[in-house]
């Protein structure tokens, strides 16, 4: 018999939750099939079979383990069932998933749904989306009063109790826990304060249509962004080095290096993974690196190394619609810029009024370390790289770089 235990998982880490089991009691599991999902406070990892065998398991769903814990055991002189592979199916995970059209997504969706003809029709002419209506037919079947219960009730599922005064308690996660515990220690332990600005994207925009195809032919990535607003961050931050600084006891500690956090909204909270040296990596490095932990955060596959540190923050709250917002200080960092919603506006543009896409910046600071000079220069140098993205390049306008002005 195997025992499986709960494995060190960080230096600062002592227990995780047990999120769910994958395999159930009695199952016969191969070598390194995934058994269950374990979180702690940072991040979401697995447990896989150590030998292949008959799975006891020990730790129930939702239980809080320390780090050395027995979550099950493997009785690895047990026979293998027949009908049993030896491994899981090799050729599904090389396969190459073939392109699917965007236009197929929600008629695969709108499929796995069953109506009866009479209210297939109904949603077809009224276009009400499946996924709007509860069906109260056998195993799910949407009816014709379920679909005549959506109409009437816009915003509410058929099938759904009216006037309902239900609650529901559900555990906190301990990812959600260490968020909850860490802004309430920003607001508490850091003078924060915000300074806004605005920022025209007309020549951003200009740019991603000119060049969004060649650029992903040849990296292979879409152009988006963050890329501009990383590469402005990192000039503007060796400019204004007490924004990229934070306070370590009695002392400032300056980095030399620009570490940036990306906030990301994951299914089970929020998270901030970082892209370490950013003032040294390219448009397409940067675009290449927001991808692959933008996916890794969406499937809790973010491990603990890929979140510590950071030495500044950019969070995009405009992805979710919002205008303006004042972002919370990712301490032990100083500062942090928001992104928000591109929206058209009119602007005075040499004496008169043109309609420009505009983006408004909040940057949110400790000022303990930055002062008032300091918040709103980097904010306005941010500004200007972002409306002259040519100045991304050398960092100054390339006329004056050319007479060494």
């Amino acid at each position: 018999m195997i025992d499986i235990k709960v494995p060190t998982v960080g230096e600062s880490i002592s227990e995780v939750s047990l999120v769910k089991w994958l395999k159930k009691e009695g199952d016969y599991v191969n070598r390194d099939e995934i058994l269950c999902e374990l979180e702690s406070e940072k991040a979401t990892f697995e447990l896989n079979a150590e030998q292949a065998g008959i799975l006891h398991i020990v730790a129930a769903e939702g239980a809080t383990l320390a780090i050395g814990d027995l979550a099950c055991s493997i009785d690895e002189t047990a026979a293998k069932p027949e009908g049993v592979p030896a491994t899981p199916a090799p050729v599904a995970k090389a396969a190459t998933p073939a392109p699917v059209p965007a236009q197929s997504a929600p008629a695969a969706a709108q499929s796995d749904v069953k109506a009866t003809p009479v209210a297939q029709a109904i949603m077809s002419k009224k276009q009400v989306k499946p996924t709007e209506v509860k069906g109260s037919g056998s195993l799910g079947r949407i009816m014709k009063q379920d679909v005549l219960q959506a109409l009437t009730n816009p915003g509410r599922k058929g099938g759904d109790e009216a006037f309902s005064r239900n609650t529901k308690p559900e555990k906190m996660s301990n990812l959600r826990k260490t968020v909850s515990r860490r802004l309430v220690e920003a607001k508490n332990s850091t003078a924060m304060l915000t300074t806004f600005n605005e920022v025209d994207m007309t020549r951003i925009m200009e740019v991603r249509k000119e060049y969004k195809d060649t650029f992903k032919e040849s990296h292979g990535v879409n152009l988006g962004f963050m890329s501009f607003f990383a590469k402005a961050c990192c000039i503007a931050l060796q400019e204004w080095p007490a924004v990229n600084a934070y306070i370590d006891g009695d002392n400032i500690l300056y980095h030399d290096y620009c570490d940036i956090s990306i906030a990301v909204s994951a299914p089970k909270g929020l998270v901030v993974p970082v892209i370490r040296n950013a003032e040294s990596m390219s448009m397409a490095d940067i675009e290449k690196q927001v991808v692959v932990l933008a996916k890794k955060a969406r499937d809790n596959k973010l491990s603990p190394d890929e979140m510590a540190g950071g030495t500044f923050t950019i969070t995009n709250g405009g992805v979710f619609g919002s205008l303006m917002s004042t972002p919370i200080i990712n301490i032990p960092q100083s500062a942090i810029l928001g992104m928000h919603k591109i929206q058209d506006r009119p602007m005075a543009i040499n004496g008169k009024v043109e309609i420009r896409p505009m983006m408004y910046l909040a940057l949110s600071y400790d000022h303990r370390i930055i002062d008032g000079r300091e918040s709103v220069g980097f904010l306005v140098r941010v500004k200007e790289l972002l409306e002259r993205p040519e100045l991304l390049l050398l960092g100054k306008d390339p006329v004056k770089a050319l007479l060494e002005l």
